[in-house]
């Protein structure tokens, strides 16, 4: 069953959004070698709760924390830790906020301190291959024309996409129908009417594509070991153009400060 969201909707999806883009900004700057992942969660479901919020990951399913923290080789759904970063490392922070009865979802990958070239490189790549996917969410498109540009975009750069983890529809629920791979054929899929609402979350890994399972049951690394690369936004389908209800600009301004 999908649903789309009237304006209204949309609007309060808007709001949780916001709270969630200042959220990401605190985060990231926080980020620096020596900071405990812990301490990066902690600081995530006390800015949230202040501004009238709830982190949407917690206890979700029996997840214990307000994000997932994915170092280095892990692709998604990493816990939260006392590991402390290290210069080199890279770091996805995947953060969700209920309010007002709907979610919103996004994540961004940090490099900390110094990175390899080839590993920003991933990164950059990564980063722009959602903006390439939320291109193709429009009114007539289907949602493997949004799969195709993603995984056309990673690949030509030489990096390689999950396919076991996907996007979703967000709404009332933080999953919701559709699924929206980041890998797909142009011209297949469901089609894309105005007040659909998505997260749109490319996984691009530096070598192999594919991965696996710890045994705490959430935490998902790279099969080789090599350094994965994670960025969300959450959109709403439009008719000429998707509009982005989460931010970046948080983090940007975090970052350049």
């Amino acid at each position: 069953m999908v649903f789309y969201k009237t304006e209204e909707e949309i609007e309060l999806i808007r709001q949780s959004a916001l709270i969630l883009g200042k959220a990401h900004g605190e985060i990231a700057r926080l980020i620096k070698p020596g900071v405990s992942t812990l301490a990066l969660d902690k600081a995530a479901e006390e800015f949230i709760q202040d501004h009238g919020g709830k982190p949407s990951f917690k206890d979700y399913n029996g997840f214990p924390y307000s994000l997932c923290i994915s170092v280095n080789s892990v692709v998604v759904h990493g816990f939260p830790s006392n590991y402390t970063l290290n210069d080199g490392d890279v770091i996805s922070v995947d953060c969700g906020v209920y309010k007002n009865g709907f979610h919103s979802d996004s994540a961004y990958t940090h490099a900390v301190g110094n990175v390899k070239p080839e590993v920003q490189k991933l990164l950059d790549v990564t980063k722009e291959s959602l903006y390439k996917g939320i291109e193709k969410a429009v009114v007539g498109s289907r949602l493997g024309d949004v799969g195709f540009s993603i995984q056309e975009h990673a690949e030509a750069a030489g990096f390689t996409v999950v396919r076991e983890l996907v996007g979703h529809g967000i709404g009332r629920s933080l999953h919701e129908s559709p699924e929206v791979p980041n890998y797909g054929k142009r011209g297949q899929g469901v089609k894309l009417q105005n007040g659909l609402v998505i997260a749109i979350e490319p996984m691009v890994n530096l070598g192999t594509r594919h991965i696996v399972q710890e045994e705490d049951g959430w935490t998902i690394r790279t099969k080789d070991n090599m350094p994965s690369a994670h960025f969300e936004h959450t959109v709403v389908v439009r008719k000429d153009k998707a509009e982005i209800l989460t931010t970046f600009e948080y983090i940007e301004q975090a970052k350049n400060s």
